[in-house]
C-alpha cells in the first residue's frame, strides 16, 4: 500500500494548501485542529499565494486591467479562479478587492452573467460577450471566496439557472438573445465547458443553500455528463469526445479533465455507474509510487507556475486520492 507514504508525501509543508485540503479531507482532521488552523495560515504567507498576490495592482486586478480574461493565463479572472481553489483568506482585503474589480470590471449588472469585455459606455461587463464559461468560473470562484449571499451573485446563479443549457444536440440552433451571436458558446449543441463550468459553480453552493430550482439544475447539468460516460461521444461510447480530458492538469481554467469532473460528482454525493469507465481510467494513471502525473498545464502563461509537467503532482494527487476514497465509502454506504 502506498496510500501512507503519499499521504506524508502531500503533507509536506512546501505546499501549504494541498497540505490543508489533504487534512481536511483524506484525514478527516477537525478544521478548528491546531495543525490545520496553521496549514491554513500558511496558505497566505507561505508558497504561491504571496507570490500571486504580490503582483497584483492597486485597483485589484493583475497585468493589463482591460485584459482580465483574454491574458490567457494571467489576466485577473484567471488568476482570482486560481486562488479561489487554494483555500485563501477569504477575509483578507486584496482578495476582496480582486472579487470586487472582477464583480464591477466583468459583470452584467442587467442579466448577471459575466462578460469577457467591459464596457466602454458603462464600465460594467458587455452583455453581447457573456459567455457561459467565465460565468460559471466566476460564479464558483465568487461563492468559494464568501460572496454566496451577495445579491450580484445570486443574480449570476439565476442567469446559470436560466440560460444555460443541457441538452446533447438540437435539430435546429436555437434562436434568441444570446443564441444569435456566439456559436461556440450558443450553437446547436451545449457547449462541454460551459455545462462543467455551471455545473462546478452550483456544486460550490452548500446543500443546505440549494433551493429545489438549484438541486434540479445540478441534476440536469450532472446528467449530461453522465450520459456522456464523462469524456465519450454520448452517440458513440466507443469514442473520446475531448482526447484532452485524459490528461490530468491543475490548474484547468477554462478546460475541463476526468479529475475535475469525478470530483464535482463525488462532491455533489452522485453514485452512479456510468462513472465507472472514469474512475478506472483515473486509476489507471497511478503509477508505482502511487502518486499521479501532471500532464495538462499552463506555465509560463500564468502568474506563477504550479508544479512542473511531467513530474508527480500534489495537486492531481490529492484529488484523485479524494474521488476514490469518497467513491468507496459511499459504496460501503450502498452495501
Amino acid at each position: 500500500m502506498h496510500d501512507s507514504s503519499v499521504i506524508d508525501w502531500l503533507l509536506e509543508e512546501e505546499n501549504p494548501s494541498v497540505r490543508y485540503f489533504t487534512q481536511i479531507e483524506l484525514l478527516g482532521m477537525d478544521k478548528h485542529h491546531p495543525d490545520v488552523v496553521e496549514s491554513r495560515h500558511r496558505i497566505m504567507s507561505q508558497g504561491i499565494v504571496p507570490t500571486i498576490l504580490a503582483k497584483q495592482n492597486p485597483d485589484g486586478s493583475w497585468g493589463d486591467a482591460a485584459c482580465f480574461y483574454t491574458d490567457k493565463y494571467s489576466g485577473t479572472s484567471w488568476t482570482l479562479l486560481t486562488l479561489a481553489q487554494l483555500g485563501v483568506d477569504i477575509e483578507d482585503p486584496r482578495i476582496k478587492k480582486a472579487c470586487e474589480f472582477m464583480l464591477n470590471a466583468s459583470q452584467d449588472p442587467l442579466d448577471g452573467g459575466f462578460s469577457i469585455e467591459t464596457s466602454q459606455k458603462t464600465g460594467r461587463g458587455l452583455p453581447r460577450l457573456v459567455i457561459p464559461c467565465l460565468t460559471g468560473n466566476m460564479v464558483y470562484a465568487l461563492v468559494r471566496l464568501g460572496y454566496l449571499h451577495d445579491d450580484r451573485i445570486r443574480h449570476a446563479i439565476r442567469w446559470i439557472l436560466t440560460h444555460q443549457r443541457t441538452d446533447d444536440g438540437v435539430k435546429e440552433t436555437p434562436k434568441g438573445a444570446l443564441d444569435d451571436r456566439l456559436s461556440p458558446c450558443f450553437g446547436d449543441h451545449s457547449c462541454h465547458m460551459g455545462v462543467a463550468k455551471a455545473m462546478k459553480a452550483l456544486a460550490a453552493i452548500p446543500k443546505q443553500e440549494r433551493n429545489e430550482e438549484t438541486s434540479a439544475k445540478i441534476g440536469e447539468l450532472a446528467e449530461y455528463f453522465l450520459i456522456h460516460r464523462l469524456y465519450k461521444k454520448s452517440h458513440d461510447l466507443d469514442r473520446v469526445a475531448k482526447p484532452g480530458w485524459l490528461k490530468f492538469g491543475f490548474p484547468l481554467m477554462y478546460q475541463t479533465d476526468v479529475v475535475e469532473l469525478l470530483e464535482i460528482l463525488i462532491d455533489l454525493g452522485i453514485r452512479d455507474d456510468r462513472m465507472n469507465e472514469a474512475l478506472t481510467l483515473l486509476k489507471s494513471k497511478q503509477n508505482e509510487d502511487g502518486k499521479w502525473i501532471l500532464e495538462n498545464s499552463y506555465n509560463g502563461k500564468m502568474i506563477v507556475d504550479i508544479e512542473e509537467k511531467g513530474k508527480p503532482s500534489k495537486w492531481i494527487t490529492f484529488k484523485a486520492m479524494k474521488v476514490i476514497k469518497k467513491y468507496r465509502e459511499s459504496d460501503l454506504t450502498s452495501a
